[in-house]
């Protein structure tokens, strides 16, 4: 079976068969014994030549796509050295994060969880107090979190990045 030869496009040829059925201009190959349309014949090879092109090239649009995924080695999209120009400034500020949470722990004055958060661009650590976060997590998961930076549940995760985001909002706008 052709690859073109789906089974939408099979039934478009049939229908197209159809129309011509009925009209004149039919004729017998002798040597074959094949009956056939001169006219129901060049559309169908038209038709068939514009679906294999077609296919060719979503399969090497999906080709190029794979390739680009393998060979790229997740480089930035800006330049490393030299000059940059307005857009890759624009480019590379927006994709900077505003603070990075360096740690989860537990104060020592108060037993409450708190998270240790830097400041992009800056030497400024904030620690942000948690309260009843970690509360929904079992104790062995809270202690691999502290003792050892595993990961929370997303949950509790993103209840933790809201608070340092509120924090390190009110830093800023002070």
């Amino acid at each position: 079976m052709p690859k073109w030869a789906t089974p939408n496009r099979q039934a478009y040829l049939a229908e197209l068969l159809l129309s011509y059925l009925g009209q004149t201009g039919w004729e017998v190959d002798l040597a074959t014994g094949e009956v056939y349309h001169p006219e129901y014949e060049e559309r169908a090879k038209g038709l068939i030549a514009v679906w294999s092109q077609d296919d060719r090239a979503q399969s090497q649009a999906l080709w190029e796509a794979e390739r680009k995924q393998l060979h790229s080695l997740g480089e930035r999209r800006y330049p490393v050295k030299g000059q940059f120009n307005a857009i890759s400034k624009d480019v590379f500020y927006a994709e900077q994060p505003s603070h990075y949470v360096e740690g989860i722990g537990i104060s020592g004055l108060t037993f409450r969880p708190f998270a240790k958060v830097r400041i992009a661009s800056s030497y400024m650590r904030l620690f942000v107090e948690l309260g009843d976060t970690l509360k929904g997590i079992s104790k062995h998961k809270r202690r691999k979190a502290i003792r050892y930076g595993k990961a929370l549940p997303v949950e509790a995760q993103k209840r933790v990045e809201q608070l340092c985001n509120l924090a390190v909002r009110q830093y800023l706008n002070r």
